[in-house]
């Protein structure tokens, strides 16, 4: 297969290439709603899929299907699904592949959002979620049920950087009949592949590190092509569909997606080891520290550490504010995956929605700080800092 005659920095420029008759060097962009058939009986063989080919772009469309087989490729799955966004992929493989009645086992060290998608949506169709540690694997296993259907975590998780065995949570899945599922936003291929740790579903917000500059929203589901297809029926059908200039644009991101992970790994860790000098740091997690709790298996199952980089400030929410207010370069958002380094508050932002509850049993407290280290000099992110510390 292509993907294994070429190393991922070509993969993530050459993958799922397809030309027009105009044989164009870069993709282009197919800006249309639909496609025009033959003749009535290829318009009927294409609706009931007995010849390949473009229909709709609510479920077809080239520029489209270039980016699923470009990050396919590079994730090392049979087949991507793309989407509208990050949480609409989280949904599109809630929905299309569970069920009134199954149970969910998840990391309580989730996006928030994705902690109200388990607790308010799902649940609303019948499926319950019962939230365990990321890194404790014998409470994934003492939290299965007979009618668990899914394991579901992030691994670099948001915000604190805990590190999840996933070889290890993917022998428990195997065990009790349940798939795993793993948000690789933070890492992106580039960095891991859950899929080659034994892992069933990789799920991704494009939005993040596959675009690299903010551009655009986009999410991704990948997996086996039998599991896929119950993702890409739901989304046939209800539409959380990523666009062809989105797509477009995410295919110019995976183009420099080595080159960026490495450039924020490397500068991420460079700001851990400053902010671990602050004396008015408590403490600080990130992955490629000696001082992470999972360091030594964050080194054995990914590249680098990553370029997010949290820590906690003395002090508390107003401490933690004052850090941010006296910024004067650092984006202050919640996004994540830039060039531009940005800055937030997950209590009050990101995981503002959850329950106080929640937020303590996930670790995030009051003057915790959330930095998605971007492609700046990293002297001037640590002087941008330290007028507010």
């Amino acid at each position: 297969m292509f993907e294994n005659e070429y190393q991922l920095e070509t993969l993530a420029i050459r993958a799922g290439t397809q030309r027009s008759q105009f044989h164009e060097h870069s993709e282009a962009m197919f800006l249309t709603s639909s496609f025009v058939f033959d003749s009535a009986a290829q318009a009927a063989k294409r609706f009931v899929g007995e010849e390949p080919g473009n229909i709709y772009s609510r479920f077809t469309n080239p520029t489209v299907s270039m980016f699923e087989e470009r990050l396919a490729a590079l994730e090392g799955a049979e087949q991507c699904v793309a989407t509208a966004s990050g949480m609409a992929a989280i949904l599109a493989t809630c929905m299309g592949l569970l069920k009134a009645g199954d149970h969910v086992v998840a990391s309580q060290s989730i996006f928030g959002s994705t902690v109200n998608l388990f607790n308010t949506v799902m649940k609303k169709f019948g499926v319950e979620t019962t939230f365990v540690s990321a890194t404790d694997v014998a409470a994934w296993h003492a939290a299965v049920r007979p009618n668990t259907k899914l394991f579901f975590l992030e691994t670099p998780s948001n915000p604190l950087t805990e590190i999840s065995d996933i070889a290890a949570l993917a022998a428990v899945a195997k065990q009790c009949g349940a798939l795993l599922a793993v948000d690789n936003c933070f890492c992106t291929p580039s960095l891991q592949r859950p899929l080659d740790l034994g892992a069933d579903i990789v799920i991704h917000s494009a939005t993040k590190y596959l675009d690299g500059q903010g551009r655009v929203l986009g999410g991704a589901v990948l997996g086996s092509r039998k599991l896929m297809e119950g993702v890409y029926g739901f989304l046939r059908t209800t539409g959380p569909t990523m666009s062809a200039f989105n797509a477009w644009v995410f295919l110019k991101g995976l183009e420099t997606l080595k080159l960026r992970m490495d450039a924020h790994s490397a500068g991420a860790l460079q700001l851990a080891q400053w902010l671990e000098q602050q004396p008015n740091v408590a403490r600080v997690f990130y992955p490629g520290l000696p001082s992470h709790p999972q360091h030594a298996l964050a080194m054995k199952q990914q590249r680098s550490g990553g370029g997010i980089v949290a820590f906690e400030v003395k002090g508390g929410k107003e401490a933690a504010w004052r850090v941010i207010d006296n910024t004067k370069m650092l984006s202050i958002t919640a996004n994540l995956g830039d060039t531009r380094t940005t800055i937030t508050h997950p209590a009050t932002t990101t995981h503002a929605r959850i329950s106080p509850e929640a937020r303590a049993a996930a670790g995030i407290g009051d003057g915790l700080l959330r930095i998605g280290v971007g492609l700046e000099a990293v002297i001037d992110i640590q002087n941008d800092l330290a007028r507010g510390l």
